[in-house]
């Protein structure tokens, strides 16, 4: 009989639970006014899986870009978990856009102290550890008029002047452990005339699930990490179950199984990034049940 563990420390983080749930409100709000289903425009995929986007699709959440945003007007629009620079805002307002922010109160307070930090020392140079073109750093950059250099990784560190002052800042959901590097390399090169401070603005919830789910790979002889493939969380985590437990497979839905992968599997683990929902993980492990007909 096979054994199947779902991680309880996976899936939605505290940002998306909440953009997810002003969805539905939301939602649920304008179809008892009109007595019919509406649409609510949602900017960007709410959150990075594509069933749960099916799921409230099916709601009336449709998904726009930028472009489309400033076609619309009179309508109203949700923001997600990621953030928005202020040029979003200032669209919505022209057009008319009543705008259902459900911004994590961890990147909106980002925002507002990279905001301040440029507004205090425009000439000094902000950097933010973060994905180019990343919608949460988008945002971050958006808040310095686009003067804010944007380094993916500790190679990235030599574009710097280090004759002129640094401010480093990271992306929520970057890794701690690279983010101390690019801290300790900066410290090491950073000119004596030159000022420089760093803001460890990762968020713990995201970075705690590191540990967490290498504690959980190496429990299980089979690993089943379920997320969308366009998660940055996603790739992180899975990549650190597969290096701790070469037998994980990365799948979006339970149709993606391979039942090959069960030979002489006796545990299997499912996990997932803070993008999977948990009725996800929880459909996946039903369906292994049933297939070997427990």
């Amino acid at each position: 009989m096979i054994q199947i563990e779902i991680d309880k420390d996976s899936g939605f983080c505290f940002g998306v639970t909440t953009a997810i749930e002003k969805a539905e409100y939301e939602l649920n709000r304008m179809s008892v006014l009109t007595n019919h289903n509406c649409t609510l425009y949602c900017l960007g995929d709410i959150v990075h899986n594509g069933m749960e986007v099916e799921r409230l699709h099916a709601q009336g959440l449709k998904t726009i870009n930028h472009e489309e945003l400033r076609k619309l007007h009179d309508v109203k629009v949700l923001l997600r978990a990621h953030g928005e620079p202020p040029e979003t805002y200032e669209i919505a307002q022209r057009n008319n856009i009543e705008i259902i922010d459900a911004t994590c109160p961890v990147v909106l307070q980002l925002q507002r102290r990279i905001k301040k930090q440029f507004d205090n020392n425009p000439d000094a140079q902000i950097v933010i550890f973060g994905k180019n073109g990343h919608a949460e750093v988008l945002g971050l950059v958006g808040q310095t008029k686009s003067h804010a250099i944007v380094i993916e990784n500790f190679d990235d560190v030599v574009k710097l002047d280090f004759n002129r002052d640094i401010y480093l800042y990271s992306q929520t959901t970057k890794s701690l452990d690279e983010f101390h590097r690019i801290i300790e390399y900066i410290q090491n090169h950073i000119s004596e005339n030159a000022c420089f401070k760093s803001f460890d603005t990762i968020c713990r919830q995201v970075a705690n699930r590191m540990p967490n789910i290498s504690s959980f790979a190496v429990k299980h002889d089979l690993i089943l990490f379920v997320s969308g493939r366009k998660s940055s969380n996603g790739k992180v985590l899975f990549n650190e179950c597969k290096s701790i437990n070469p037998n994980s497979h990365q799948i979006e839905s339970a149709l993606e199984i391979d039942w090959s992968w069960f030979d002489n599997i006796n545990t299997v683990g499912i996990c997932g990034a803070t993008s999977t929902p948990k009725w996800l993980m929880e459909e996946c492990r039903d369906y292994i049940l049933s297939h070997f007909g427990q």
